[in-house]
């Protein structure tokens, strides 16, 4: 019986498996509804975020955009997720248990507490009425829009996944810097030029953020972390850093003055987000489908513990 030839990746030494198979069975979530789901959900947190401080601020025209926006990301978030699901009812199913050490599980609860919020949020905005409701649900929706925007961080870094797993320190900053710079933009769009001052401090932080989480991911994931240089992730993630800092520089010196020009840099910066939830969702199924990601790994850190026992 013979095996396939080993497999080598970028600076790491030859590794084979059985038969040049995968030694996890890589995630068959579609990247369409998953890594879209991923990209909704942030837009959606950070959003309300940044919809509760413009509504506190005065700056009505945009706190509603980014109200009504939020409610329409998370619906079509929960869209994507019950899609990959494949029927309704087992997104039901999965409220019958309450397991705070469950990703899924608390993911499942935050989404169900952050919509009716959210929307409850969007409809008294655009109506006018019920401000006293309005501003709780805004509140509600606030303090939920963190944990929406990073918990499919930790979902993703739950898994067995070499890439995700192996960041699951650094994965939810990037995640919460990126919905943060789509957040920005999507105010910058939507918002008036006189009004979006704080959606451009947002996303010159944004982008410093992604740049830093971005390379703290690598660092931390040594080899692995070619799988997010090379192939469909390394060009997503390329045009991810490209677009948030071209998006948050347009935005720092032209946007204050020209509505085309924060128009644009928004739409870069939306771009950017996405990429980066796209390029994240490639780089962990490069890494599951290549053994030597799994294998390398572990047998570094059996090393590391061997010499630090002598």
């Amino acid at each position: 019986m013979t095996t396939s030839p080993p497999r080598r990746t970028a600076g790491h030494e030859e590794l084979a498996s059985y038969y040049g198979r995968p030694v996890i069975k890589p995630p068959s979530w579609s990247a369409q509804d998953i890594a879209g789901y991923f990209f909704l959900g942030g837009l959606a947190g950070a959003g309300s975020v940044l919809a509760a401080g413009a509504h506190l601020t005065g700056r009505g025209t945009t706190a509603t955009a980014l109200k009504v926006s939020s409610l329409a990301a998370v619906s079509l978030s929960a869209a994507a997720l019950v899609h990959d699901l494949g029927r309704p009812s087992r997104f039901a199913h999965m409220l019958r248990v309450f397991k705070p050490t469950s990703p899924m599980s608390m993911g499942s609860w935050l989404l169900s507490g952050y919509g009716p919020a959210a929307g409850a949020a969007a409809l008294t905005a655009v109506s006018g009425r019920l401000p006293r409701t309005g501003a709780a649900a805004t509140t509600a929706a606030a303090v939920l829009g963190p944990a929406l925007a990073t918990y499919t961080a930790v979902l993703a870094a739950d898994t067995a996944v070499p890439a995700w797993h192996g960041a699951h320190r650094e994965l939810p900053y990037l995640f919460g810097a990126s919905a943060t710079a789509a957040a920005a933009g999507m105010a910058l769009v939507a918002g008036p030029v006189h009004e979006n001052a704080p959606a451009r401090y947002a996303c010159a932080l944004a982008a410093v953020a992604d740049g830093a989480a971005s390379r703290a991911v690598e660092r931390r994931l040594g080899s692995v972390a070619v799988t997010y240089r090379e192939g469909r992730a390394g060009t997503l993630m390329r045009a991810a850093r490209g677009l948030t800092g071209a998006g948050a520089a347009v935005a720092l010196l032209l946007g204050p003055r020209s509505r085309p020009a924060a128009v644009g840099a928004g739409l870069a910066l939306l771009a950017g987000s996405a990429c980066t939830r796209f390029g994240v969702f490639a780089a962990g199924i490069a890494s599951a489908e290549d053994p030597a990601h799994t294998v390398g790994p572990q047998r570094e850190a059996a090393e590391q513990r061997s010499q630090r026992s002598q």
